[in-house]
């Protein structure tokens, strides 16, 4: 079978963006952008950890009526009229999203993950108070304590992280630290960590030291829509996670916390932190949880993380050296500088040749986080377009040798063919 055969039968027809006729007519520079971008995306393959392909039906929710419906408030209660169909669809995604994930409640509002971290603060805490968070250098988000962000100026971060050894979250630490600084919540979960979580754990030390348990839930919420990793909600006081990514999605946030908390929540959202919901967003968040409750999305999620463990054993085998020395999830964290490169050389070299991916600090780096010494990947937008275990092994290979030996022109035609046997959406 040929590679675009094996791409048609995983995926359905491929297919490609072609810009709308009224656009063509009205913003001819932007339908060109446009079309760059969507071309672009033939001749690479996105593998960067926090990107993903919409689906189609999720494409078509964003582009509908309620693109320009202003909303502000909550079903029922309105600032605006004309709201009845929107009501219903932010109730849909709403129940949809309890339902996914077995929890009291859900806001679909929030229009980013950093907007919904944000609005769980604002739930449950107050300028000044203490928080424990999983420091940035070891893989934390930058709304859980820097101070370029929010976070790091309204709050008082104290960072744990993880065992220089295993590259493991050190629990030890993260009580001892707790006990020590008597957090008002302690926040589990982080952007670069590629193993499940202990939500258990966290909660036991929580409720040690009577703090709010926040799980950071953006990168590997859809590995729980699946069953493929253990759920934060039974645990976490509040849930933060986003609707793109793994989801499949529209770029936005999504929360989801206790019966106790949700008059708390939803008010952090709208009025305090929002004004009126995106509601074109909010359909099309309403479809993509529709979708990941199908055994279709089940089976893609099973494709990320077969292919990830792939990917990781074709870097290993090139030198690299992988942290955690492996992973439970789509996400694979690499150290390259055993093959004497920088993250910023291996993300520079690998865009060269049409393979998307980032640059990432590591735990205990000596590089400066300009060039660290690390890359991340994800395959969450690779297996969303059909690719599986026999094929992220082989683009593993290509990134090894890429990195190892040096630029290729033969590695960049085969990403390009790659890339474009995948490129259709099924």
């Amino acid at each position: 079978m040929s590679v675009t055969d094996a791409a048609q039968g995983r995926t359905g027809t491929t297919r490609s963006w072609t810009v709308p006729d009224a656009l063509r007519r009205a913003d001819p520079l932007v339908a060109d952008l446009l079309s760059a971008e969507a071309e672009r995306r033939t001749d690479s393959l996105q593998l960067l950890a926090g990107e993903n392909v919409a689906s189609p039906a999720v494409l078509a929710a964003l582009a509908g009526p309620l693109v320009d419906k202003y909303a502000e408030g909550y079903p029922g209660r309105r600032h605006h009229t004309g709201c009845a169909p929107a009501d219903t669809v932010e109730l849909l995604a709403v129940d949809r999203a309890r339902q996914l994930f077995s929890a009291p409640h859900a806001n679909v509002q929030p229009r980013s993950g950093t907007s919904a971290m944000l609005s769980a603060y604002a739930a449950l805490l107050r300028p000044g108070d203490v928080v424990l968070a999983m420091s940035l250098e070891h893989g934390g988000h930058l709304s859980a304590g820097s101070r370029a962000n929010f976070s790091g100026r309204w709050f008082e971060f104290v960072g744990y992280g993880v065992r220089e050894d295993d590259g493991l979250i050190d629990l030890d630490q993260v009580r001892e630290l707790a006990l020590r600084h008597r957090p008002k919540a302690i926040i589990a979960g982080g952007i670069s960590y590629p193993r499940h979580m202990d939500w258990a754990a966290f909660r036991r030390i929580a409720d040690e030291v009577d703090a709010y348990l926040i799980a950071s839930a953006a990168q590997t919420i859809g590995l729980v829509a699946a069953g493929a990793a253990p759920s934060p909600v039974p645990y976490a006081d509040v849930t933060v996670a986003v609707t793109h990514k793994l989801l499949r999605g529209p770029r936005g946030g999504l929360l989801l916390c206790t019966a106790e908390l949700a008059d708390r929540v939803d008010r952090a959202v709208f009025p305090f932190s929002q004004g009126g919901a995106a509601m074109n967003e909010v359909a099309a968040k309403a479809v993509a949880l529709a979708e990941a409750a199908t055994p279709e999305y089940t089976a893609y999620i099973g494709r990320a993380v077969a292919g990830a463990r792939s990917l990781a054993a074709a870097l290993t085998a090139a030198g690299a050296r992988l942290l955690t020395h492996g992973t439970d999830t789509h996400l694979v964290t690499a150290d390259v500088s055993p093959l004497g490169l920088s993250g910023l050389d291996a993300e520079r070299r690998c865009a060269a040749a049409g393979l998307m991916l980032g640059k990432c600090a590591l735990p205990f780096d000596p590089a400066p986080p300009t060039e660290t010494s690390g890359i991340r990947l994800g395959t969450g937008a690779a297996a969303a377009q059909g690719m599986a275990e026999p094929e992220l092994a082989e683009v593993g290979a290509l990134i090894g040798t890429l990195l190892r030996d040096g630029p290729d022109p033969r590695i960049g035609a085969r990403v390009r063919e790659l890339a474009r046997a995948f490129a259709g959406r099924g």
